[in-house]
């Protein structure tokens, strides 16, 4: 029997990339072939002769997280050049990434877990790294000063307890990206009618109805949103909203959020 490895261990061994990280995130984001068919699971286990073949370009950024934030600086004309920025969820840093990238001046990443962050972000004097801290706990002795932007992408956890406590580091002018999804803001019931896919548009749209009715009850409005790009884990569709403290910002309606739930992965919504 031909032996066997991982696929994220074999991208590294043959020189595909530099780190596992690296490699699950072109795994799961489609880019990855073996034997001419696209595996998206990085604990696949290929033999070791196997024709493995990486397809179009490389992710921009440390984890594909970053591209699903991207799809949202395009998808809402944003500009964050010169922002301090607030990423809750960081975990490898693709959201952090992508903000640096373009054009940020600070980033506070918070994530639960430790040790997750990518080195290269963790050495950038332009991080401000807080791992192992619970983000429904932020105070400004963790983030001592306001911020232009929050970006938010957490999971088993539902964004109605992390919204109220990030709006108080929003400077007056400032903005939420929040992901949606809809796995986590659903009923354990609804949620295990599909094995933890949703795919039920009625679900997902009872899911960002959800988010969008808390946000304005707490004086943050609705101004745009997306369906985000690429999918969650096991396929899940998450959405991308964005929030302003502005009343005149309240942006999306009814007939918006029912535009975005039949959205195919392909294409962005603008309003």
């Amino acid at each position: 029997m031909a032996e066997k490895l991982r696929l994220d261990k074999l991208l590294v061994k043959r020189g595909f990339v530099k780190s596992r990280e690296r490699a699950k995130a072109l795994i799961m984001a489609g880019k990855v072939l073996v034997d001419g068919k696209v595996v998206d699971k990085a604990g696949t286990s290929v033999p070791l002769d196997a024709k493995v073949e990486v397809k179009g370009e490389d992710i921009p950024y440390v984890s594909r997280g970053g591209l699903k934030l991207e799809t949202a600086i395009k998808a809402f004309n944003l500009n964050v050049k010169g922002f301090t920025c607030l990423d809750v969820g960081a975990s490898t840093g693709g959201f952090t990434d992508c903000l640096l990238k373009h054009g940020a001046q600070k980033v506070y990443a918070v994530d639960v877990g430790k040790g997750q962050l990518d080195w290269k972000l963790r050495n950038d004097p332009r991080v401000i790294s807080i791992e192992g801290f619970n983000a429904r706990y932020l105070t400004e002795r963790e983030v001592p000063e306001k911020v232009d932007l929050v970006v938010i992408d957490v999971s088993f956890i539902s964004l109605t307890k992390i919204l109220p406590v990030v709006k108080q580091f929003l400077k007056p002018k400032g903005k939420i990206v929040a992901l949606i999804k809809p796995q986590f803001e659903l009923t354990k019931r609804e949620v295990d009618r599909g094995k933890g896919v949703i795919r039920d548009p009625s679900l997902h749209k009872r899911a960002i109805e959800k988010i969008l009715n808390f946000s304005r009850e707490i004086g943050l409005y609705p101004e745009n949103l997306t369906l985000s790009k690429p999918r969650g884990p096991k396929g899940n569709k998450e959405f991308l909203v964005l929030l302003s403290q502005k009343p005149e910002d309240d942006k999306v309606n009814e007939n918006t959020v029912n535009r975005v739930v039949v959205m195919d992965d392909c294409k962005n919504f603008l309003l």
